[in-house]
């Protein structure tokens, strides 16, 4: 049996507690928020007694095992060394960190600590991503050489703390960006990423006076309040040869949303998002091959639970987790490499 204890406990932290609550090896111990109110109602609402505000009370509790880290970006960082130092298993919610160097010091610690730190790269635990994943390892796409990736909302800045550079980092690349960089660059094998290329954007602000439309806003939601980047493009070249292209916005004058995740090889390729779908060539024929499966698309809810199931499991078993910290560490490089090209408006060399 696993103890857990759930740091921050806004809306994503959903997505973590439902599918702790299912697993049979998992006893959520404690719950930890700043905000007294909402920390009492969702330990009301979950059936968990122990309640802290501050997470190094909830660190001190020797019987908590490990923790899911739910928090605000800019405290990621800090909240996971901690956590580690504690001796605690860490899932920490996407992103890793701030900056390259918070995740080098997270890296640190968890190396010390021969704990396990998964970071929360939820996609890579979807079904869809699983079945590519085997026919990549399969070489029945070949090499991969080029994807493609689009997270575009055209009306869809959370506001509140997404929208506050000091608490999230940035906006739509290290909200959206994040989880379509790094599903390309896991299933192209995770080669070295050389060189980025990127452009910020921000031009229509977060659009609070758009009428007769509804979107997700955030819970400290301020209209008044956005210094972060409405879209970002950037190509990523690897040192194998292989390039990413990836665009993502906030806000956007588009028609429609629209996320895309597409990858080539030279004997086939795969659309991953909106819908599965590979392509592949037999008896010098293009064929379009639609998978049967359940579900074509991606399913977050399951992916979650996909997730936490794997890390329960990484704890009990002491597993090699599939999404560990050097790969957040990578991942924070490209990501801060596209934000420091857009601001020379150069390429970046790593």
């Amino acid at each position: 049996m696993l103890k857990i204890g759930v740091i921050g406990v806004g809306s994503i932290s959903r997505s973590h507690i439902k599918p702790y609550l299912k697993n049979t090896d998992v006893e959520i111990v404690a719950l930890c928020d700043s905000n007294e109110n909402r920390l009492k109602e969702k330990g009301d609402l979950y059936g968990v007694s122990q309640l802290y505000t501050n997470y190094q009370d909830l660190l001190l509790n020797k019987d908590i095992e490990a923790v899911s880290i739910c928090t605000w970006n800019n405290s990621h960082a800090e909240i996971a060394i901690a956590a580690l130092e504690a001796e605690k298993h860490v899932l920490v919610e996407k992103p890793l960190s701030m900056n390259v160097e918070e995740a080098l010091a997270i890296e640190t610690a968890a190396e010390k600590s021969n704990k396990v730190l998964q970071v929360g790269f939820v996609r890579r635990h979807g079904d869809n991503v699983k079945l590519v994943k085997s026919l990549i390892d399969n070489d029945e796409l070949g090499e991969l050489y080029y994807a493609k990736a689009s997270y575009l909302r055209r009306l869809g800045n959370p506001g509140g703390w997404f929208s506050d550079i000091s608490k999230s980092g940035g906006g739509p690349l290290i909200d959206l960006g994040v989880h379509v960089i790094d599903i390309c660059w896991y299933l192209m094998g995770k080669p070295r990423p050389v060189s980025v290329s990127g452009n910020t954007y921000s031009k229509l602000g977060n659009r609070s006076h758009i009428k007769n439309l509804s979107f997700y806003k955030a819970a400290d939601y301020d209209p008044n309040l956005n210094d972060v980047e409405d879209l970002t493009n950037a190509l990523i070249r690897f040192d194998n040869g292989a390039s990413l292209f990836v665009d993502v916005s906030f806000t956007l004058q588009a028609k429609d949303n629209e996320t895309s995740i597409k990858l080539y090889g030279d004997k086939g390729g795969a659309e991953i998002e909106p819908e599965l779908a590979l392509v592949t060539e037999k008896n010098n024929t293009i064929l379009n091959v639609t998978p049967q499966v359940d579900n074509l698309g991606f399913d977050f809810a399951k992916a979650f639970e996909n997730e936490i199931n794997h890390f329960v499991e990484c704890c009990l078993e002491d597993k090699e987790t599939i999404a560990p910290v050097s790969d957040g560490v990578q991942v924070m490089r490209i990501l801060q490499a596209v934000y420091e090209s857009a601001a020379i408006k150069k390429e970046v060399y790593l």
